[in-house]
């Protein structure tokens, strides 16, 4: 019997699932933030893919951005062709990711999810993000990550 967190074990089921490469890793801390989790994994902060869960008029929208970013949420709403972003409740998210603010992952939602990337995160030749538990995280490029979401680029920062 696993002793594997269900959060963790739903992520990986579903990375195997979708062919996904890269390799899952269980900190010993939940790492709440893009540069407490670059600092336990010794990598740049821009390289950690954060996932920013939206409301979008009751529709949930994921914004997975570098974590050398903020999210212009007027300038991407636009982009993507929404009326607002509002920063979802912890409800929201456990609602339509089946995860906890911290911990929500690009995939294992329980139905999909419209998934934007930003793209400065193709800057990184290895990109961390969420693996179902703000715990754990996992090592994926851009490229990967673009395709086991299918997600659409987006800049995220603000109209210069």
């Amino acid at each position: 019997m696993s002793t594997e967190h269900p959060g963790i074990a739903a992520f990986r089921a579903e990375l195997v699932r979708r062919g996904g490469r890269g390799k899952v890793v269980v900190l010993p801390d939940a790492v709440h933030t893009a540069a407490l989790a670059a600092e336990a994994l010794g990598c740049e902060v821009g390289a950690i893919a954060n996932s920013l869960l939206f409301d979008a008029g009751g529709t949930p929208v994921l914004v997975l951005t570098s974590g050398a970013h903020r999210v212009d949420v007027r300038a991407v709403a636009g982009r993507i062709g929404v009326e607002r972003l509002a920063r979802a409740s912890p409800d929201f998210v456990r609602e339509h990711t089946g995860q906890v603010i911290g911990g929500v992952s690009p995939l294992a939602h329980p139905a999909p999810v419209p998934t934007y990337l930003d793209e400065w995160l193709a800057r990184h030749e290895v990109v961390w993000a969420a693996a179902g538990h703000p715990a754990a995280v996992f090592s994926t490029s851009f490229g990967e990550l673009l395709e086991l979401t299918g997600a659409e680029v987006v800049d995220v920062e603000s109209p210069a």
